[in-house]
Order: C-alpha cells, then sequence, then structure tokens
C-alpha cells in the first residue's frame, strides 16, 4: 500500500471533518472533503480516491445513498462508514450495502482511524492483486488451452504423417502374411513396424522400438524410415546390397544415429524371409520381449541378442537362420506390452505371452483380444505387435 494513497472524508460537521482531514494529511495521504453527500459523489467521481470516509447521518444525500452510488459506480472502492452510537440500524444496513468497516461517534482516538484506514487499504490492494492474478492466470489458461490446441492439431498431423508411414497392413507375399497393431502412449508414437518385398522370393520385416516416447521418438522413426528408403533404392538401382543383410543394416543404422547426435538409442528386431529356400534370417539389436515363433508342435523364443542401435560405434550384430517350418505364426512385440500385463515378475509376463500363442491365440485380433488392449487407456508406452504367418492353402 502506498503512504500517499489518496482518500475522500466526506462529512456535514467541518470541524469534525477539518480534524480528520489535518490529521490524515499529517500521516501522509492525499486527502480531498466534501461537505455533504452530494458534493461527495462528484469529487469521488472526479479524484477516484483509493478510499471513502463517510458520515451515515447528512441532510440531502445521507452516507446509505452514497455508499449505494459508490458500489454501484466502483465496488472495489474501500467504504469505511461513521455512526452515532444510537444509529446501529443503520450501520448494519451499511454493512449489507458493502461498507468495509464502521467506527462510532466521537472517534476520540484517530489513531484508531488511520489504523482502520490502512487496514482497509491493504484489503483492497489484496484484492485488486487478487484480481490481476485471476486475470493473468485466466489469460494464462487461454493462452496455454490455445498453445495446446495447436500442439494437439500438430500432433494430430504428425501422426497422420507417421501412419501414412507405416506399411499396408496385412501384406501378402505369397503363402506368407505380416499383420501389426500400434497403440501410441500419446499421439506420436516411438514404436515402428515395416516390412516390404525385396525380391519376388524374398521380404523384410522388423519392429522398432525407440528409447522414450512422444515427438521426439517420432522423429527418430522418420529416419529409421528414411535410412531404410535409401537401402532399398541403392539395391534396386545396383549400387549396394546392404539392405539384404540383416547385420549390415543394423551396423548402417547404428552409425548413422549415432552421427546425429539425437540422444536417442532404439531396439530392433528385423528379418528377411527367403521363399525360395523357406528360410528366416534374422538379427537382433537388444530387442525385448523376445520373438516367438509358434507352430502346430512346439511354441519357443527364437535365441540370439545383441546391442541396442545409436549408443556404442563399435557395436556388432550377428545374423542367425532357421528354417521355417510349412505353417507357422512369428509373433513380435515392443516392450510397452510388459507394461500392461498384470503377473509380477518378467518370468511370468514371458510365460504368459507363450501361453497366450500355445493356445491358438496367433493373429493381431485374437492377441489384442488377449491382452486386453481395447481397455487400455493412458498406457505407459507405446505398444506395437507384428505378427509373420504362413498358411499355405
Amino acid at each position: 500500500m502506498d503512504a500517499s494513497s489518496k482518500l475522500l472524508v466526506i462529512d456535514d460537521e467541518t470541524i469534525v471533518r477539518q480534524s480528520v482531514v489535518a490529521y490524515l494529511e499529517d500521516s501522509g495521504f492525499d486527502v480531498h472533503e466534501a461537505e455533504n453527500g452530494e458534493q461527495g459523489l462528484e469529487v469521488f467521481r472526479q479524484e477516484a480516491p483509493d478510499l471513502v470516509l463517510c458520515d451515515l447521518r447528512m441532510p440531502r444525500l445521507d452516507g446509505l445513498g452514497v455508499l449505494k452510488h459508490i458500489s454501484e459506480e466502483n465496488p472495489d472502492t474501500p467504504v469505511i462508514v461513521v455512526s452515532g452510537a444510537g444509529v446501529m440500524t443503520d450501520v448494519v444496513e451499511a454493512l449489507r450495502l458493502g461498507a468495509s468497516d464502521y467506527l462510532i461517534k466521537p472517534v476520540s482516538d484517530l489513531a484508531v482511524l488511520e489504523h482502520s484506514i490502512r487496514r482497509n487499504l491493504e484489503r483492497a490492494e489484496l484484492r485488486r492483486e487478487n484480481q490481476r492474478y485471476r486475470l493473468e492466470l485466466e489469460e494464462t489458461n487461454r493462452e496455454l488451452k490455445s498453445s495446446l490446441e495447436v500442439l494437439e492439431a500438430d500432433h494430430q498431423a504428425g501422426r497422420q504423417a507417421q501412419l501414412r508411414m507405416l506399411p499396408s497392413t496385412p501384406f501378402s507375399f505369397g503363402e506368407y502374411t505380416c499383420n501389426h497393431k500400434i497403440l501410441p502412449s500419446l499421439f506420436l508414437s516411438g514404436d515402428f513396424v515395416d516390412y516390404f518385398a525385396l525380391t519376388d522370393d524374398k521380404f523384410l520385416f522388423y519392429i522398432a522400438d525407440v528409447s522414450g516416447h512422444g515427438a521426439s521418438s517420432a522423429f527418430v522413426t522418420v529416419l529409421l524410415k528414411n535410412m531404410m528408403n535409401q537401402m532399398k533404392r541403392a539395391y534396386f538401382s545396383g549400387e549396394d546390397d546392404t539392405i539384404t543383410h540383416p547385420a549390415k543394416i543394423l551396423s548402417r543404422i547404428n552409425q548413422e544415429l549415432i552421427q546425429t547426435a539425437l540422444g536417442k538409442h532404439l531396439t530392433i528386431f528385423l528379418g528377411i524371409v527367403d521363399t525360395q529356400d523357406e528360410s528366416l534370417l534374422y538379427t537382433i539389436g537388444a530387442h525385448f520381449p523376445g520373438s516367438i515363433i509358434a507352430t502346430s508342435d512346439s511354441v519357443h523364443y527364437l535365441e540370439g541378442e545383441g546391442l541396442p542401435i545409436g549408443l556404442f560405434e563399435e557395436a556388432e550384430y550377428k545374423e542367425n537362420r532357421i528354417k521355417l517350418p510349412p505353417k507357422f505364426t512369428l509373433a513380435m512385440f515392443s516392450d510397452g506390452i510388459l507394461e500392461i500385463l498384470p503377473q509380477n515378475t518378467l518370468a511370468e509376463k514371458e510365460a504368459f505371452l507363450l501361453k497366450m500363442l500355445s493356445e491358438g491365440r496367433c493373429t493381431i485380433e485374437s492377441m489384442a483380444d488377449a491382452l486386453g488392449l481395447e481397455g487400455v487407456k493412458d498406457a505407459p508406452d507405446d505398444i506395437a505387435l507384428v505378427t509373420v504367418a504362413r498358411n499355405p492353402e
């Protein structure tokens, strides 16, 4: 509160009014005065005082009339009413109309009056500050809401762009079929899948899980897709055959991701199916949980391990080859699936996934049902499922 706050004293008793004005001016206030209610309202409208001290009993326009006008014109201005001891009903009415305080005449100790003025000025300043804070908060909330709407629109656009990068599902290649399902924890996903033909008798597929989630992780999926496209173009133009060697693919992506210095890494399971010799050549870049192959005779995790992509410059990746049976399903998951399983231990979660496939739940739809994906809301991490199946006619 400023010591030079502007006050208005309205009182028809000249001696009382002048003594109060003199005391308050000595206390450092900027004081204006009026000898009746009508004059008091004129001064109030001209000077816009920070506080009004008004006698209740005055001719022509009494203190209650003044208070009504002030409450209507500027309800934030504190008004202290002064009343004789015998008119307490007027005091009650004044408080009902919005008076901030009252004093009983005669005010023998003007220090009490000054204390009341300062207290009410402080309260008024607090109310104004609260009002300013409230308006600022409302404006901030409006700006935040607008920013969130823009961000949501951007994310929605990003999500549509990311969806367009995903392969059409299902993807059929002779007797083989690839399928997938991705549930992002946010608008954008750090999980990514792809599958495409390499030759008339070979197709490539992979599932990748970028560290973290959201826009920064989704950006790495764009880089991953772009790197794969570059390797495909180099192969189809006869310049380079890296895309036909899973381990070389991971080494290339590892080096390029490290060079980008984005602070992101990813895990990946990547395989190439050769339909001519009915084999799967695959490599693993720390992807977890393991991929499961289910046949009519057995259900088990594929062997193999490897370092994550984008962390270690000298990382080397190994290739594994298996013979593919006449009928099988290969199921791959991102680690977000482990977050939603109710089992307590990792071993129990892995056993559940094996049991799910051993019970014949080998399609994307049946696995999603067994995992309860339709009921998952606000997943802590992105979730991705991929299947590669062979079902001869």
